[in-house]
């Protein structure tokens, strides 16, 4: 089957309606573009639940401050295209800013719980709203039944499993397992913006988490862990924003040794911001 891209919420409409007419299960796959093998890897997955896969390409302005890369955000479309085909996608939608937001456009959905744990929402207060808005219009848009997300932005995979079944939207949210190099670097558009230098330095920063996951498996205090992974970054030319160790359900400030952990991370180096995350 030939990869589509349709560029319009009409289009797109009449393609999943053709599917569910077959009585074909769908899955969708919400991208920013510049993609790597993490996304590819959420298509393969998307696929082994799914008869079709629809992928979006939208660099979602509303998710962007005023300082922040939208206009450096990398746009690559057309390997875009050739890497979803190879994969097996069987759709894009690859809308302009006005078919999603077109003029006159004025709800936004406001998120709370997992959207306010003091952890991405701390220095990108504007991030989630954005997300939850353009996601939630991607799943009414698209009708799929599988939404497929990366577990390396973890609060925001939580944020969207929130909103979804908040708002009682008939789709599952899956996450997919992080996707790293063999150095154990997640994989990320952004890593594009290191320099070989950085690239390596980057690595690092998987192995220090990895580090703080084994001392609090082995009794220590999580906070000593995640401060001592604090100063082992900024000893190697980290700037940190945030370190720190979260019920692995709602994000909240953990409370018993034996509850379900999460290590999240956001650093920077240079100009390039990194966020990683692993179970404990």
């Amino acid at each position: 089957m030939t990869l589509k891209i349709v560029r319009n919420i009409l289009d797109l409409r009449r393609e999943t309606a053709s599917w569910r007419a077959q009585g074909l299960v769908s899955a969708v796959v919400p991208t920013m573009g510049a993609l790597h093998r993490g996304h590819l890897t959420l298509v393969q997955e998307g696929l082994k639940r799914a008869d079709r896969v629809v992928t979006t390409i939208f660099v979602n302005p509303k998710q962007f401050g005023p300082q922040e890369d939208l206009g450096r955000y990398p746009r690559t479309e057309a390997a875009d295209v050739a890497q979803l085909e190879e994969a097996g996608a069987h759709l894009v939608f690859a809308p302009q800013p006005n078919e999603v937001y077109p003029p006159g456009f004025a709800t936004s959905i406001v998120m709370a719980g997992p959207a306010k744990a003091g952890l991405e929402d701390k220095f990108r207060p504007h991030f989630f709203d954005g997300v939850a808005t353009v996601v939630a219009k991607l799943f009414t848009q698209s009708e799929a039944q599988f939404a497929m997300f990366g577990e390396k932005d973890y609060q925001q995979l939580l944020v969207v499993r929130r909103m979804a079944r908040d708002l009682d939207l008939p789709i599952e949210v899956i996450g997919v397992p992080t996707v790293r190099e063999e150095s154990g670097l997640a994989l990320s558009s952004r890593n594009a913006y290191l320099s070989k230098a950085e690239h390596h330095q980057a690595a690092s920063l998987h192995r220090i988490l990895t580090q703080a996951a084994v001392k609090i498996k082995a009794g220590q205090k999580p906070t000593r862990a995640t401060a001592a992974a604090r100063r082992a970054l900024t000893t190697r030319g980290f700037r940190v924003d945030y370190v720190a160790a979260r019920n692995a359900e709602t994000l909240a400030l953990p409370r018993e040794a034996d509850e379900p952990m999460r290590l999240l991370a956001a650093v920077w180096l240079g100009t390039t911001r990194l966020i990683d995350n692993i179970a404990v």
